[in-house]
């Protein structure tokens, strides 16, 4: 999604201005300016310590910054009253790091909890509401009545996430969600997590580390450095920068290698589908001949079929 997308002309789905976050005499944002596009998936990436979880706790509620301005959805963050505040975080979900389910709830229970918040549903029509969000991220219907204890940590993921899709949200936070993934399980993650983007029409905020999911899956990727966003554009475009953390970050051995695999993936990606296109043009025109054989005159569809006689 470049900036002449049409999301682009659009208005922000979240925007910061001159956010300022402190803890004691420790400055971790000063002047931090951010727009979150309708319909992409956010990269959000720096140095540790550079307050990426910090800014997303502020987007959603749970930090008071000391300066600056947060709207979501058009409303300001802070300040709204308890209905409006209830209203708007129906809106979003979020996948905090770790997966923070709750460990005396099964799976299913964890999903419904959003759902016992903020309605009043009948515990049948919850069940199934359960059972579809926990299909929805590709777990077995058996990961239903189990604990968080007895998953894998891609299941717990997995389950963490159809936690958060569970009020069908406009807007989804990802807090390092293939963080201790092995390479399979991040790349199915992955994979999930653009699916349901484009089939919920979800705009995700992904804080990671992660440079192969940068690349996956991300349409423009925010970098944190000095205090500030100091730059919001594709990894490409990112890696041709002069900053020195973006330099070894983007163009290290790590990064060059994520890169070398996105350009694999992507040739991939295009050989399987010009095989495709060829295989429905080569299909196409034999149905195409075929139907043309059909209707022609039986003396001129057998002299089609033999050639001409010779005299």
């Amino acid at each position: 999604m470049g900036p002449t997308s049409p999301a682009a002309l659009l208005a922000p789905v979240i925007s910061v201005r001159g956010l300022v976050n402190r803890f004691g005499d420790q400055t971790v944002h000063d002047g931090l300016d951010l727009d979150v596009l309708p319909g992409e998936i956010l990269g959000v990436v720096g140095g540790s310590g550079s307050g990426k979880s910090v800014l997303m706790r502020s987007i959603i509620g749970l930090q008071v910054p000391a300066e600056g301005r947060i709207e979501v959805f058009g409303r300001e963050v802070s300040g709204i009253d308890a209905t409006e505040n209830k209203e708007l975080t129906r809106q979003w979900g979020i996948l905090f790091q770790g997966g923070a389910l709750f460990s005396g709830l099964t799976v299913a229970e964890n999903v419904l909890v959003p759902l016992r918040e903020y309605f009043n549903l009948s515990e049948g029509l919850m069940a199934e509401i359960a059972s579809y969000k926990i299909a929805m991220v590709g777990l077995p219907a058996e990961a239903g009545p189990k604990y968080p204890s007895e998953l894998s940590g891609g299941m717990k993921k997995r389950a963490a996430l159809a936690r958060s899709l569970a009020l069908d949200p406009k807007l989804l936070f990802l807090d390092e969600p293939t963080a201790g993934l092995d390479p399979i399980a991040a790349d199915g993650f992955d994979t999930l997590i653009r699916t349901l983007a484009e089939t919920m029409q979800l705009t995700v905020f992904l804080i990671t580390h992660d440079l192969d999911t940068l690349h996956a899956i991300c349409d423009r990727v925010a970098v944190i450095a000095d205090k500030k966003i100091i730059a919001v554009d594709t990894v490409s475009a990112l890696a041709k920068l002069d900053h020195p953390w973006m330099q070894e970050y983007f163009n290290g051995p790590r990064g060059r290698a994520a890169a070398a695999t996105a350009k694999q993936d992507g040739g991939r990606a295009a050989a399987a589908t010009a095989k495709q296109d060829g295989g429905r043009a080569a299909a196409a025109t034999a149905k195409q001949d075929g139907d043309r054989a059909a209707a022609a005159p039986p003396g001129l569809a057998k002299t089609h079929e033999t050639g001409p006689e010779s005299s």
